[in-house]
């Protein structure tokens, strides 16, 4: 049975088997960080909090970028998609974060679906072969090969990281709070 909340999220399931869940969960909080962060203004996407530079419109540029490094560029060993590629990274390490305030929220989200919808493709791609147990065709900097699970559990993580980073902002741009 789905079910889903109060801002729309597919709630993972509670009996589901490993790649329903992984799946599930991950999907979830890609979820959370689209409600965190939609209608908000361009304005309100490069706002920051305190002393720290990171904003919304960072956060949904930095998450796009970590769906195709991981899915695309480690786990099938594909370059970087043109996109990242012409960036300029030795002038600027952090560009996603920085650059963010240059795009609309339009171009944001756009950017976001898009490296979102590539990831599901290529994860659906892989459960047709090895599923869970397919290694990173680009290895670790010591050699190692995590698989497939692996990086979903470490995306789960990375958005719910940043999920909590996005709570903040949220409620310091206009007031909206909840989960």
């Amino acid at each position: 049975m789905t079910v889903i909340d109060d801002q729309g999220r597919t709630e993972p399931p509670e009996a589901g088997n490993e790649v329903d869940t992984l799946l599930g969960f991950l999907d979830f909080q890609r979820s959370t960080l689209e409600w965190k962060t939609s209608g908000v203004s361009a304005e309100g996407l490069r706002a920051t909090l305190g002393p720290s530079t990171m904003t919304l419109g960072g956060l949904v540029k930095h998450m796009a970028l970590v769906e195709d490094s991981w899915f695309s560029e480690r786990l099938l060993g594909n370059p970087p998609a043109a996109y990242w590629a012409d960036a300029d990274w030795d002038a600027d390490g952090d560009w996603e974060w920085n650059s963010a305030d240059k795009d609309s929220p339009a171009e944001l989200h756009a950017l976001w679906n898009e490296c979102v919808t590539r990831s599901r493709g290529t994860t659906a791609q892989i459960m047709v072969g090895k599923g869970l147990d397919h290694p990173l065709a680009a290895p670790h900097k010591d050699g190692s090969r995590p698989t497939l699970r692996w990086v979903l559990v470490h995306m789960i993580e990375e958005y719910a990281r940043h999920n909590g980073h996005a709570d903040m902002l949220r409620e310091f741009v206009d007031g909206q709070t909840g989960e």
